[in-house]
């Protein structure tokens, strides 16, 4: 267990200092991602792009399983 916490930390170190380059391909501002701004408050709420995060991390573990 303690070995995958490591990988995992790990992992979101390097999409961390990966960030700036990551965020030129347009991840984060997929059609269906929320964004409301107004005076004074503004709200992100990036379904699309969980949604897209979530089945590449599910078919990874999928595959590692096996």
């Amino acid at each position: 267990m303690a070995k995958w916490l490591v990988i995992i930390g790990i992992i979101f170190i390097l999409v961390g200092v990966a960030w700036p380059w990551l965020s030129k391909l347009g991840i984060g501002h997929l059609p269906g991602d929320i964004y409301i701004e107004r005076k004074g408050f503004s709200l992100y709420f990036p379904i699309t792009t969980s949604i897209i995060i979530s089945l590449v991390l599910s078919l990874l573990f999928w595959i590692f399983r096996k």
